[in-house]
């Protein structure tokens, strides 16, 4: 299988391109990041323009400027809109065009979808809370656009995202200094719900996504376990050895880093009843064995 895959550079696709490597499929990354892609694993292709590439079976679609990475001001949000949205408008685009169509594309999303829910139980079958939040607003327009691909015969996958754990970024890179450190604790009063999952299970279940040919529709990407924020800087601090009873109050969150502020301070409690039902297997279903297993090194 030749799989195209864009965001390929990033957190998630990084791990992505070498797991398919490992499975012996040809892997080419379209990116324009020339810098970035000598990062990639050994024995991928770079492609810094789409036209030209042809002959792919599988599109994996991971491609969003990180949303957490500055303030949100107006020109980061337009940024936050095209590198999601009309980069899979593109790339349907160029599927429209081919005379030899990929067989299937998993393309990303995010838990944001579902909007700001307090305690609610979310699962794939749940609405749309969020009207009028930016992150609802954005994963729909994104959702929107690649199932434009179902129209061309292309089997997607939409993939939800929740927050993905790894040591060497996401959340977690930014938060093991203060926790190492002794300082960390709760945001806000702790009690928003944080639905994670490790990286590896993220990358195994688009694996998954992309082989198994019943597999269509939106899938959440999160573990089957999710927790307070509050629990999961307790867990965090009991994996380091450290206290974890420092906490950042929210005004004071949102000066800092401002419009993400929200994000982090009301979550989603979110289950990936899909994948469950469609027989796929976790790694790391409960917390302290997904930190255990990131931070064995320590």
């Amino acid at each position: 299988m030749h799989v195209l895959v864009t965001g390929g550079t990033g957190f998630i696709g990084k791990a992505l391109c070498l797991a398919l490597l490992e499975r012996e499929y040809e892997v080419t990354v379209f990116t324009r990041n020339g810098g970035k892609a000598r990062e990639l694993p050994f024995g991928t292709r770079i492609a810094m323009k789409m036209d030209g590439i042809g002959g792919f079976d599988a599109v994996v679609n991971l491609a969003g400027e990180n949303l957490a990475e500055h303030r949100w001001t107006e020109e980061r949000r337009q940024m936050f809109v095209d590198s999601r949205v009309q980069t899979t408008r593109r790339m349907v685009e160029y599927l429209r065009a081919c005379s030899d169509r990929p067989r299937v594309m998993v393309s990303g999303s995010a838990i944001g979808w579902y909007g700001a829910r307090g305690d609610e139980i979310l699962n794939e079958q749940s609405n749309s809370g969020g009207y009028d939040e930016f992150q609802s607003l954005l994963c729909r327009s994104w959702e929107a656009e690649a199932r434009q691909a179902e129209k061309l015969g292309v089997r997607v996958c939409l993939l939800r995202t929740g927050i993905v754990l790894e040591r060497d970024g996401g959340p977690l890179a930014r938060m093991l200094p203060p926790f190492q450190a002794g300082l960390g604790g709760r945001l806000g009063n702790g009690r928003q719900w944080m639905s994670w999952i490790h990286r590896a299970d993220l990358v195994a279940m688009i694996l998954w996504l992309l082989e198994d040919e019943r597999c269509r529709g939106v899938y959440n990407g999160t573990a089957p376990e999710p927790v307070t924020n509050a629990g999961f800087a307790r867990e965090l601090g009991r994996a380091l050895g450290r206290p974890a009873l420092l906490p950042m109050p929210g005004l004071a969150l949102k000066a800092m880093v401002g419009g993400i502020a929200d994000m982090l301070l009301t979550g989603q409690r979110v289950f990936p009843q899909r994948a469950l039902d469609g027989g796929f297997q976790f790694r790391f279903p409960e917390l302290p064995g997904a930190l255990s297993d990131i931070l064995r090194s320590t």
